[in-house]
């Protein structure tokens, strides 16, 4: 089986081109395996590209554990630069469908290759029930949850697939590798939940890690960085359009007035192979 391992600000996965046939067998036992950074190429899950009735290719996503996602939006960037890069659709404006819907993705080339690319994550989800979460308030916004002896304010957005956002005065280990996985699996969250820890530079700067669901920390998270700054409005701790620094590198937020929000973001090519497991 043929794979390309792409990263979007750090964000990594192992993407598979489902254009040309290819024996898959249990897929989620496949992510399990290839997703292994010992034993298997490593990554933080596996996308599947495949042909679409809606669009110019459609996104399929994998968690490191096996359990299938709704979205990511590093890698709805980087499955724009394979489509684009690899001549599936040489379309500046590209239409992918994803768990969240088709979403419309503007890219930027240098030397004839996808660089950057702008999405339209579409509206945050902010009814409690479609997040879902049984906190009270659509959205949540800074409310009361207790993880252990601590009470967290959290504000809860979806963007395709659920975040809990909060604001902490610096960003530490204990927060995202302790409090993290705890947040993920609270029973609030009836379908777990990405957890953000955000510490809010400037109205229009923060800092992100996240402890995504099904996957641990990773180096970024698209939807989560979008998540977090429509939770920090709805907070009033920054404006619509923010800088989210990551582990992995920078993405630019904006939230319209339309109620779209937008990200920009670096996707990179880093290899490929052939996996015989």
């Amino acid at each position: 089986m043929r794979f390309t391992k792409m990263h979007g600000a750090g964000n990594d996965y192992v993407y598979v081109n489902c254009f040309e046939p290819v024996e898959l067998g249990d897929v989620p036992e496949l992510a399990r395996q290839i997703s292994d950074r010992h034993f298997g190429v490593g990554g933080d899950g596996l996308v599947l590209i495949c042909p679409s009735e809606r669009g110019d290719a459609r996104m399929r996503m994998y968690n490191a554990d096996g359990s299938e996602a709704e979205m990511c939006g590093n890698a709805v960037r980087c499955v724009a630069k394979f489509v684009y890069d690899h001549g599936i659709a040489k379309k500046d404006e590209l239409q992918i469908e994803t768990g969240r819907g088709v979403l419309t993705l503007q890219c930027s080339t240098s030397n004839g290759l996808v660089d950057r690319v702008r999405v339209n994550m579409a509206q945050p989800i902010l009814t409690s029930a479609e997040i879902p979460t049984k906190l009270p308030g659509d959205p949540p916004v800074k409310a009361p949850l207790q993880i252990g002896n601590r009470t967290l304010e959290v504000t809860c957005v979806s963007m395709g697939n659920p975040h809990a956002v909060t604001f902490v005065d610096e960003v530490t280990d204990d927060w995202v590798l302790n409090i993290g996985p705890q947040v993920e699996v609270h029973p609030a969250f009836p379908r777990k939940i990405n957890a953000e820890f955000i510490q809010v530079l400037s109205p229009t700067e923060t800092r992100m890690r996240v402890w995504e669901r099904g996957s641990g920390e990773t180096l970024a998270c698209g939807t989560g960085a979008c998540a977090s700054v429509v939770a920090g409005v709805l907070a009033g701790v920054n404006e619509r359009r923010v800088t989210v620094h990551l582990r992995g590198g920078d993405l630019e937020i904006e939230w319209a007035e339309s109620g779209d929000v937008y990200m920009t973001g670096p996707a990179t090519e880093v290899f490929s192979g052939e996996w015989n497991q």
